[in-house]
């Protein structure tokens, strides 16, 4: 099998493993603060056992440094409003804001890069509105600010991968990782005692073993596969595959969740318009490189 085949499979393996961050966001009790704690402070403290990783922070300039943690904020804020959109709604909503990504990328990433606007880009963003329509007409009342939740997540997701891109090539990714992990660590511990009793609750047998799979099994792994399946990808086919990652989570969520109980068939429709206007992104871009920084998972 040639090395781009196995490198397909590699990130295919990978956004079925990020799918299964939404189903167990929901499957977890904490609420979502200290989850995406945990989540963050296992990640970040096993990257740092590794020496290429206190390597990547001693050659690291503070200034870089400096960036990098302030990505890190909106990495953490991104998963905090992810996983509170889980817990407001449930998995398939969440994972249907994701899917808006794209779309708010396309009207950030000009201004943060100091590019021209795409028009084109503007045609995808407009596409999407009824879809979001639809999948707001298909929710119970009691999900929309679940919703509204979400779609700031996907948001979130946008700023942090238009920065991440513009830093991509001055520091090895996986010290990036824990740079940006470990600060959204510090940042969510400073923010706890005002929005959260007990802050940080010893999550029982059943969360625990749960962590650990969201950290090392659907963060850690998926992140190794990646960053080595990146080096025979191009963008175009990268971001096709990882469009694919609400399709998984959606569709997991109806056998492990029962999630198709909740939602009708007016969500359902809202979410394949959305999915046409988001794979229709990377073809306006095929030809780029992957970029192997932007890694962090929903």
């Amino acid at each position: 099998m040639s090395p781009s085949r196995i490198a397909h499979w590699q990130i295919h393996f990978c956004v079925l493993l990020w799918g299964f961050t939404a189903i167990l966001g929901k499957l977890i009790a904490l609420p979502a603060l200290p989850l995406v704690w945990w989540r963050m402070l296992l990640v970040s403290g096993t990257l740092l056992c590794v020496p290429r990783v206190w390597r990547g922070l001693r050659a690291m300039p503070a200034r870089l440094l400096f960036s990098y943690a302030g990505i890190g904020v909106i990495v953490a804020l991104h998963w905090l409003t992810f996983y509170g959109a889980i817990k407001l709604a449930n998995a398939s909503v969440a994972a249907t804001c994701i899917a808006l990504c794209p779309v708010f990328l396309a009207l950030v990433e000009p201004w943060i890069a100091g590019r021209r606007f795409d028009p084109r880009e503007l045609m995808i963003g407009a596409a999407v509105v009824p879809g979001v329509a639809l999948v707001a007409g298909g929710l119970p009342g009691e999900m929309r600010l679940g919703l509204a939740i979400g779609v700031l997540s996907a948001l979130f997701v946008a700023f942090f991968s238009a920065l991440n891109k513009r830093l991509v090539d001055r520091a090895d990714a996986l010290t990036v990782t824990c740079v940006e992990l470990g600060t959204g660590t510090v940042f969510l511990t400073l923010l706890a005692p005002f929005v959260a009793a007990p802050a940080f609750p010893l999550p029982d047998a059943h969360d625990g073993a749960l962590l650990l799979v969201l950290a090392y099994g659907c963060t850690l792994l998926p992140f190794a596969l990646a960053l080595s399946a990146l080096r025979h990808l191009s963008a175009f086919a990268t971001q096709m595959v990882t469009n694919l990652e609400p399709v998984y989570a959606i569709v997991l969520a109806i056998p492990l969740l029962g999630e198709q109980r909740e939602l009708g068939w007016t969500f359902y429709t809202g979410v394949a318009i959305i999915l046409v206007a988001v794979f229709a992104h990377p073809w306006l871009h095929r030809g780029d490189r992957a970029e192997p920084g932007n890694l962090v998972a929903p």
